[in-house]
């Protein structure tokens, strides 16, 4: 069964996650450098059947979108879609989903030393997109 990935793309780290083979939680996977992000998705998707990637919109309050990291992201995303063109991929907005990925390393108790770590945050980050275009889509079907 194929699953689906998510993805808080940052300019120097990207966090990613992923969805159980029936697709209803997210669980954090990875993150990486942004520089190295192709070459980590095409070993990955050598072993992992991936359908789908949802990749998180930066906005700002006002829903306009985040100009200077918005212009990465779409280069990424026309080279992936150039070499993976039957992979989907899904936009949703991310707004918040720092600060909330920051109040659960909190809650987490992780010491102030490890929530400096963007790693975990991008990661954790990842999850709640993902975790959230899956409860969207639930909610989708259930409605119909």
């Amino acid at each position: 069964m194929s699953k689906i990935l998510g993805m808080d793309y940052g300019k120097i780290i990207t966090g990613l996650s992923i969805t159980d083979e029936k697709k209803i939680f997210a669980f954090g996977l990875n993150s990486v450098l942004t520089k190295n992000l192709m070459n980590f998705l095409e070993s990955f998707l050598d072993y992992e059947k991936i359908e789908k990637i949802v990749v998180g919109l930066p906005k700002k309050l006002n829903n306009q979108k985040e100009v200077l990291i918005e212009t990465e992201i779409q280069k990424f995303l026309n080279k992936f879609r150039m070499k993976y063109p039957k992979i989907i991929l899904k936009r949703l907005d991310e707004r918040f989903t720092s600060k909330i990925a920051f109040d659960t390393m909190i809650k987490l108790g992780l010491k102030k030393k490890k929530r400096r770590k963007k790693i975990i945050l991008n990661q954790i980050s990842a999850t709640l997109i993902l975790q959230s275009y899956l409860t969207k889509k639930e909610k989708k079907i259930t409605i119909n």
